[in-house]
This record gives C-alpha cells, sequence and structure tokens, in this order.
C-alpha cells in the first residue's frame, strides 16, 4: 500500500501539473481517442484520429471537450475494453469514483464518488449519486447495477449535480444513454460468452426501420448466468451465483423535421441463490440469565476468506427481482433555436431478498426483504441554443410509493438458563414521496473564448411514513413488543408523520477556450440529499438523540448539503492523439447521515439503530487522466485520483462514554476515516494492434491500485480493505466479415479484496465483508451487419 507521505506528494506534484498545463477535467477513459474502437456490439475496430465525443452531460449535446464538468463518457469499445458487463465493471476505471456490487444483493448498487455516497438499500435512505437512464432517475439503488448490453454510453459526472439533476446527486450523477433505433438502416449484432464457473453470457441486438426515415424499432436483450463463486463447507451448497435476463424494446418516430417521439420499455427478471459475505468478527450470543455472551462463530472461521462461507438460509430462500418500465420522450423544435422537451417515465421494482447478514450457520441477522416501489416522473425541457446565448429551463415532478414487509430471523441472538430463545420480528412500513422542482441554467459566451454559466434548481420534497413492528419470542420478556411510528412516540410527535425539506442548489461556472481543443474552467456548485425517516426504528430508544446535553426525541433526520468549488483542464493535442484532463476540488460537506450501531443512552449496546445528522466533511482532491497514441497500432491509457477525506465534526452523543467511539474528536480515541473513500485510485492500460491480413489482432492488458479504505463508518478493523492491484487482459481477432472471437481475463494475479461491509455490531457483533470476483476467464465470439 503506498504511504500518506507518497501521496501527499502525488498530490502536490499533480496540483503542480494542474496549474502549469493546459490539461482537460474529463476521465479520459471516457474520452474516445484514435484507438481501436467497437462497434455498437462491442466489436473492437478502428477509429478516425480527432474523433469528437459527444455528451449530454448538460442536458444538451455538447462536445466533451466543451463541457466543464469532469465527466467521463465510456462508449461501447471502452465498456468492452473494461469487460464490463453490469455498472460494477467500470470499477477502478475512473478516478475518486467507487461503484460496487452493494452487499447482499447481486443487483444493488454502491454508489461513491469523491468520497460522498450512501451504501444503505433501505428505501428510507436516498441514494447521494443519481443513476438516470435516458433522463429517467431511478430513486432506489436496489436494480440500480443495471447490465450495459445495449447502452450507447455511460456518462458519469463528478461532483454535485444539483442544478441540472436535483436532489441526491450531492455525489455526482451516472448518466445512461441506450443505443436509438436506426431510421434508414437495418442493423443486428449478437455474441455468445462462456467461462469460469460455467458463465454463460448471450446478447442480442436489431433495430430496423419500419417506415423509411420516419418509423425504426430496436430490440435487445440478453442472458447472464453463472454458477455460484461461495461454496458452504458445512452443506457444500453454492451461493453468489447470476441469473438474470433483461430485455428492452425502443420505438422512435420522426414524422416531420423537428419532432422526434421516443418510446421505451425495458425489463429485468432476476433469480438466484443468496449472496454471502464473510464474518470478520467474532459472532456472539447474549446470555440473559446470567448476564453475558459467548462466542458462536470466531472471526474467519475458515481462515483466510477463499470464497467459503456458511449459511442458515434453505435452499428455497433465494433472491427474486422483477424491475420494468416505460418511457416517453418528445423533441420538438419551436423555432431553430428554441427546442421543447418532455420525459415522461413510469417504473416498477419488486425485490424479494433472502439476506444471511452474518454469513454463518446460526440465526443472527437472517433477514427477508420484500419491497413493492413504483414511481412517476414528469420532466419538462425548454432548451435556447443562440449564437452567445445558451440555456435550459425546465420543471419537473417526482412521485415515489414504497412499501416493504421484512421480517428478522434471530433464535440464536438470545439464550436463557442455557435453553435458546426464539425470535422473531416482522415488520411492515410504507412511505410516499413527492418532489417537485424547478430550474434553470444560462450559459453566455462574452467571445469566443470566454464563457460563464449560472444556474439555479429550487426542490421541494413531500414524506409519509408509517411504521409497524412486532415480535415473536418463546420468552415472554421478548414476546409481543410492538412499535408503530408515529402513534409510539409522545404527543405532540404521534401525529407527525409528514416532513418536508426544500433547497435551492445554484451553480457557477467561468470557463476559458485558448484554443477549439483547450479548455480551462473554474466552478462552484451546491448539492443537495434529502432528509427522511429512520426505516430501522423498532423503538422509541431508535430515536432518542442527546440534543445540548438532553436526551431528545428526534423523529427524523435533516438533509445533507455540499458545496463543491474545482478548477480543471481539458486539452486535445498532436491532431487528437493526445488527450489529458485535470481537475482539483475541494468539498464542504455539512450533516452527513450516517447510521450507527449501538447503545442508547446511559446504557451499553442494545441492539438499536440510529440514524444521526453526524455532522461535518472536509473533502479534497485531485483527477489526472490522459490518452496518448504514439503510433496507429498502440494506445495508452493512465488516470489517477487522490483523495483526501476526513470529519472535521462527528457528533454522536448516543455512545457513553462519547470516547467510545473511535470516530468522536471528543473521546480519546483517534478521529477516523469517512468509508468509501480510498485516497489513491489509478489505472494504466494498453491496446496494441497488429494486422492480419486484411484482418487484426487487437491485445489488451490493463491494471488498476484501489488503495486502503473503510466499509464501515466508525472504521472497524475486520471492514476494512487494506489496498489491492487488479490485472486484466484480453485477445480479440476481428475478422473482415463483421465476426470476431475474443478471449478475457479478469483479475488474473488472483487477488482478494473486500468491496463493501455489512456492520451491525450491536447485534450480535455482526460485522460481514463481501469481496471481489476471484481470478475468471472468458471466451466468445460474435457478429455485427
Amino acid at each position: 500500500m503506498i504511504d500518506r507521505t507518497s501521496c501527499l506528494r502525488a498530490a502536490l506534484f499533480a496540483g503542480a501539473a494542474l496549474v502549469a498545463m493546459p490539461l482537460p477535467t474529463a476521465p479520459l477513459a471516457a474520452q474516445t481517442v484514435p484507438a481501436p474502437q467497437a462497434g455498437p456490439d462491442g466489436v473492437i475496430a478502428d477509429a478516425r484520429e480527432g474523433d469528437d465525443v459527444v455528451v449530454i452531460a448538460r442536458r444538451r449535446e455538447e462536445r466533451l471537450l466543451d463541457v466543464p464538468i469532469a465527466v467521463s463518457a465510456l462508449s461501447q469499445a471502452d465498456l468492452a475494453k473494461l469487460q464490463a458487463i453490469d455498472l460494477s465493471g467500470i470499477q477502478g476505471a475512473i478516478p475518486n469514483v467507487n461503484l460496487v456490487q452493494g452487499r447482499g444483493s447481486t443487483t444493488s448498487a454502491n454508489f461513491f464518488i469523491r468520497g460522498i455516497g450512501q451504501p444503505d438499500a433501505l428505501q428510507t435512505f436516498d441514494p447521494a449519486v443519481g443513476v438516470y437512464v435516458d433522463g429517467v432517475y431511478l430513486s432506489r439503488i436496489q436494480g440500480a447495477l443495471l447490465n450495459l448490453f445495449d447502452v450507447q454510453r455511460v456518462e458519469v459526472l463528478r461532483g454535485p449535480q444539483g442544478t441540472l439533476y436535483g436532489k441526491n446527486t450531492i455525489g455526482g450523477a451516472v448518466n445512461i444513454v441506450t443505443r436509438k433505433p436506426d431510421l434508414g438502416n437495418f442493423h443486428a449484432s449478437a455474441d455468445v460468452t462462456y467461462g469460469a464457473f460455467d458463465q454463460v453470457l448471450l446478447n442480442g441486438y436489431a433495430t430496423a426501420p419500419l417506415i423509411a426515415d420516419k418509423l425504426a424499432l430496436s430490440l435487445a436483450g440478453t442472458y447472464d448466468t453463472r454458477e455460484g463463486l461461495v461454496t458452504d463447507p458445512l452443506t457444500g451448497r453454492r451461493f453468489n451465483d447470476r441469473n438474470l435476463w433483461a430485455g428492452r424494446g425502443i420505438l422512435r418516430f420522426k414524422p416531420v423535421d423537428g419532432f422526434e417521439f421516443t418510446l421505451s420499455g425495458d425489463y429485468t427478471r432476476q433469480r438466484n441463490a443468496a449472496t454471502l459475505g464473510y464474518p470478520t468478527a467474532p459472532l456472539l450470543r447474549t446470555s440473559l440469565f446470567p448476564a453475558g455472551a459467548t462466542v458462536l462463530v470466531p472471526a474467519n472461521p475458515f481462515g483466510p476468506y477463499n470464497f467459503r462461507a456458511a449459511t442458515s438460509l434453505t435452499p428455497a430462500q433465494g433472491q427474486r427481482l422483477d424491475h420494468w418500465g416505460i418511457g416517453f420522450t418528445a423533441n420538438i423544435d419551436l423555432t431553430d433555436t428554441l427546442q421543447f422537451v418532455s420525459i415522461t417515465g413510469y417504473r416498477k421494482l419488486d425485490p424479494s431478498f433472502f439476506i444471511d447478514i452474518d454469513a454463518s450457520q446460526f440465526f443472527l441477522g437472517d433477514v427477508f426483504v420484500g419491497v413493492n416501489q413504483k414511481q412517476f416522473s414528469q420532466e419538462l425541457q425548454l432548451k435556447y441554443n443562440g449564437s452567445r446565448l445558451k440555456g435550459v429551463f425546465g420543471l419537473y415532478y417526482l412521485n415515489e410509493d414504497v412499501r416493504s414487509n421484512q421480517t428478522a430471523f434471530g433464535n440464536d441472538i438470545f439464550s436463557f438458563l442455557g435453553g435458546p430463545v426464539t425470535f422473531t420480528r416482522l415488520i411492515n412500513d410504507f412511505q410516499n414521496t413527492k418532489s417537485y422542482a424547478a430550474f434553470g441554467q444560462l450559459t453566455y459566451d462574452f467571445t469566443d473564448r470566454l464563457g460563464f454559466t449560472a444556474g439555479l434548481r429550487y426542490t421541494r420534497e413531500d414524506r409519509r411514513y408509517n411504521r409497524f413492528t412486532t415480535t415473536i419470542s418463546s420468552l415472554a420478556a421478548l414476546n409481543n413488543l410492538t412499535f408503530r411510528f408515529p402513534d409510539n412516540l409522545p404527543a405532540p410527535l404521534n401525529a407527525d408523520n409528514l416532513a418536508s425539506f426544500d433547497a435551492f442548489t445554484p451553480s457557477f461556472t467561468l470557463s476559458f477556450k485558448p484554443n477549439r481543443d483547450t479548455l480551462v474552467y473554474a466552478s462552484a456548485n451546491r448539492g443537495f440529499k434529502s432528509g427522511g425517516f429512520n426505516g430501522r426504528a423498532n423503538s422509541v430508544n431508535d430515536l432518542t438523540l442527546v440534543v445540548n446535553g438532553t436526551p431528545t426525541i428526534v423523529n427524523r433526520f435533516r438533509p445533507e448539503t455540499v458545496w463543491t468549488f474545482e478548477i480543471g483542464s481539458k486539452a486535445s493535442l498532436a491532431d487528437g492523439r493526445v488527450k489529458l484532463s485535470a481537475a482539483a476540488f475541494y468539498s464542504d460537506y455539512s450533516d452527513f447521515q450516517a447510521r450507527v450501531g449501538g447503545g442508547v443512552v446511559g446504557a451499553a449496546n442494545t441492539g438499536v439503530f440510529p440514524v444521526i445528522n453526524a455532522g461535518r466533511l472536509r473533502i479534497w482532491g485531485i483527477e489526472l487522466e490522459t490518452i496518448v497514441k504514439p503510433t496507429r497500432a498502440l494506445t495508452l491509457t493512465g488516470s489517477f485520483g487522490y483523495l483526501d477525506a476526513r470529519y472535521l465534526r462527528f457528533d454522536d452523543g448516543r455512545r457513553v462514554p462519547p470516547g467510545t467511539f473511535s470516530c468522536n474528536p471528543t473521546g480519546a480515541a483517534i478521529t477516523c476515516r469517512p468509508a468509501f473513500a480510498p485516497p489513491i485510485s489509478a489505472r494504466l492500460a494498453g491496446d496494441y494492434v497488429v494486422p492480419i491480413g486484411t484482418n487484426k489482432l487487437t491485445l489488451g492488458l490493463e491494471g488498476r491500485f484501489i488503495d486502503k479504505h473503510f466499509l464501515s463508518v466508525d472504521n472497524r478493523p475486520g471492514l476494512t480493505e487494506p489496498g489491492y492491484a487488479l490485472g486484466n487482459a484480453y485477445v480479440q481477432l476481428d475478422f473482415e466479415r463483421n465476426f470476431y472471437v475474443r478471449g478475457a481475463v479478469k483479475n488474473f494475479s488472483d487477488t482478494r479484496y473486500r468491496t463493501d461491509g455489512q456492520e451491525f455490531s450491536s447485534v450480535a457483533n455482526i460485522q460481514t465483508a463481501y469481496f471481489g470476483d476471484p481470478r475468471t476467464w472468458t471466451i466468445g465470439a460474435g457478429f455485427r451487419f
């Protein structure tokens, strides 16, 4: 692992480079260069020198080099080189971006950008990185780890995007653009892949005009299956498998010039076994009489992690997900400079997951989570594109309903007089969210070189939440413990299940272009993540915080806000053979929302789950990227990110004494660092093309490095990733007749590395880590025409 002195030296060197050079700002893994490129199906093919990448990061089409935002645009070619089947394949490819499979589910996503995110999949916790598919916002991180079978481009915007994208984008936004039907020609592509652990991956895509130049249809589908990576040595059963298929259809209608309408529908179906982690701390049983605790399972029960873990789940207790949506987009040119856009979306999400949080053969943290979520959104935009003045104004509305039923099994948590105590908790809750926003952003070019952008968004959100929990236990003291929110709170809180939050999120950017292919900019942006209710509260104790030294019931948590100040530069040099970028930023992050485990006021840990606005963070960092094409055959890509994230204040008055919480600077312990914020992230890759007659052979090699980081708020040792390096490689032979064969290896050093963690230390001392895939290989073939 790189020491901190080296990190600081690297940061200072990079900062000096930023000041001295007219460098770019977008992660250059995104910037398509004249390297071997992929066609619509991911086949690597030649690209022209000087190609311009077009993005919609500012809600209008612009060259990537003209966008004064730290944005990465990963094309189909880039995704093929990264061997990315779903969004988790991007992990390590973009500086200061953590994008991994969320804990306990193959389709949940854990997004952190520049140290800001939200890993909890519970419906009352909003993500801090917004995910959009063709302009439609996805409210939940469940189902957000999208497969990339029909994607034209993935844009990753770093830093708060509160003006144009709204709430819950304080870390950034992931903008997924799908392939649209071709109005004039028929195209088709397909590929089949077989790999380690009996992986079978099938992709297909076809687009055809139904009425020439007016109406076209595209259909795309994927089937992805793989045996489990994890084996339970006690039963021989396998877990952490893949079993998913998905499809999308898009109808594009262009009756006359200036009018275009798109109707899309997609469906994803997942059926697989549970996803298991590994216990990194001793699992305990509490003895009620006499008082004390016994160790049921030691930390790392099967030795160093080697994809072995136990579970108490039965073969029938797996994971199911159905996720579908429809979208309608209208683009109407009102004049040569004025355009009206309407984006309408409806989505339905139905996950039913069994999760063994403790990853052991005992009933300590086994849960069933069934969610029924639906959302409707409508966005109206008016875009102006004048010679000097450009802008977009809009209105936005979102209405989301989320119902869940949960069952927690804890038969092995307690013992009484030496005997087991059965314990089950039943939970039902409902949340409705209505969000309203009005926004506008204008760019004025004072000269051909100098421009200024200012924007403002007003967001209001109204939430209503109800919750009921009850327990069933063989011990009378634990049986029939019920809690209703808000009914069981003292007056007047017992009638308060409504909350409203609002915020203004402005943005300001000054940009300067010395020439067409160089950009320098400075910006200030504010982001906002909504507040809400504690969706884990099972008693009044969960809602009791210390305010000014007095225990106080707080029935909701406040929104988070962040101000980010950034300078950056982008440049394309030597006729597009060299592309460089750099950015430096500083973020002031307030009212950080944290779920903390542990005790109530005046008592030891008792299994409660408070959610607090813990305090304030200061985050700064740099990002450097380059793509160099020294010859027509060779392309080199490099990226480097440095991140310094730390708490300026972390207030948790629930801890007794406060010093027992390592993140509390008023205690004796050293303050800790925020989770999922590795100081160093880096990537180096190369692609070399060898002509073979009329065919060509492409060889690719890359290395990724992620520095030490923490997987829990309070930096528990077992939930720490000490840093890792991964190596990937591929070889592809493209034939003249649009046919290709490909072989690839991921993680060829077979590195063991942690990606996420479950921290419920107040329940049986649960601290479970989740790991990335071992070494895997694939072979495949495909065609396109």
